[in-house]
């Protein structure tokens, strides 16, 4: 692929530009987490610090605590352990699912149809998008972090506006899975959706804003977006491709239990059997254990870190943690999130 199409702000992906400055910024994030063990440690690769600390403008004491707060949230939400049969009835109608092909950088696709909500649960909603996340990280190809969201709008009507679920919705992408997301196509959406958008703008940060994309099927120009992003053999017809199969339940049902059969092995990459076979996943309660709520100290480099992050609101992080862990496992570093 060529440079330009790695550039490119149009399909949403940017190719990653490691340098020494960016791995003393991530090394210095982990110093400050302190000791990990378990999932947690699995969790915080260098590519997941990475990916906060982008979020946070490479911002050192930021990307920190917003690490540590996500933290807490998996070990209480425990979003790997949810499975398919807990959340199948948010399923039925195919109102979110991962599709069955990839976009031309091997981003996997999330299909979402606001009209086809069929619960009234927030709590459940925002449960199966949670599931949802995590089984489309779950099937991302080597080196690819992201996703695509397409939002296709046909049915669309206005009582099936919720800001509540949106602003939820936004609050889970961005504080608990940064630079997930590569782009989110709003396919045909309706006039009366604009005052809405007005709306709901400001509760995603300006980058997540610049990631979204209105795309129309009768706008040759918008419709390029689709086809520089996607194989039209594969994409849906919905979506202006040419692929005439529609969700079907019962297949995709067959498909999230075999990745639930995966999901195990995943976060249990380069454990023992013994540590694999503990699916708790607990804080640790002894006197040592870390307080995640802890913004005391600040970074050494920080501290004499006075390019791009001169005249940012400091927000300190404690610099003595001593750690997670997870029923007794010893610690334990991967890259796979």
């Amino acid at each position: 692929m060529s440079a330009d199409a790695n550039k490119s702000t149009t399909n949403g992906y940017e190719k990653p530009l490691p340098s020494e400055e960016q791995q003393r910024k991530i090394n210095e994030v982990r110093r400050l987490l302190g000791l990990l063990s378990g999932r947690l440690s699995i969790y915080c690769s260098d590519a997941s610090i990475a990916r906060h600390l982008r979020a946070q403008n490479w911002n050192v004491k930021k990307a920190t605590k917003m690490l540590k707060e996500t933290l807490k949230w998996r070990a209480e939400y425990k979003p790997e352990e949810i499975r398919w049969d807990e959340i199948a009835n948010e399923a039925e109608t195919g109102k979110i699912y991962r599709s069955n092909y990839v976009d031309k950088y091997g981003r996997a696709v999330l299909v979402m149809r606001p009209s086809c909500q069929n619960t009234k649960s927030t709590k459940g909603q925002i449960r199966y998008l949670v599931y949802c996340m995590e089984n489309a990280i779950l099937n991302l190809p080597p080196h690819q972090e992201q996703m695509v969201w397409l939002i296709d709008f046909q049915g669309f009507n206005l009582s099936h506006i919720s800001v509540k679920v949106t602003r939820e919705t936004a609050h889970v992408l961005q504080d608990h899975y940064p630079e997930r997301l590569g782009l989110a196509i709003l396919y045909n959406p309706p006039k009366f959706f604009e005052p809405f958008w007005t709306v709901v703008k400001p509760f995603l940060e300006l980058k997540t804003q610049n990631k979204v994309k209105f795309v129309y099927s009768d706008d040759i120009n918008t419709r390029r977006i689709m086809e520089d992003l996607f194989d039209m053999d594969q994409l849906e017809s919905a979506f202006g491709g040419n692929d005439r199969v529609g969700f079907n339940i019962n297949k995709y049902a067959e498909r999230m239990r075999e990745d639930d059969k995966k999901m195990p092995s995943f976060w249990a990459m380069e454990t023992t059997p013994s540590e694999a076979s503990q699916p708790s996943l607990t804080m640790a309660t002894s006197s040592d254990s870390p307080n995640l709520n802890s913004d005391s100290d600040t970074s050494d480099h920080e501290k004499n870190d006075t390019s791009s992050q001169r005249g940012m609101e400091t927000e300190a992080v404690s610099s003595d943690e001593k750690g997670l862990t997870i029923d007794g496992s010893k610690n334990i570093v991967g890259e796979v999130h």
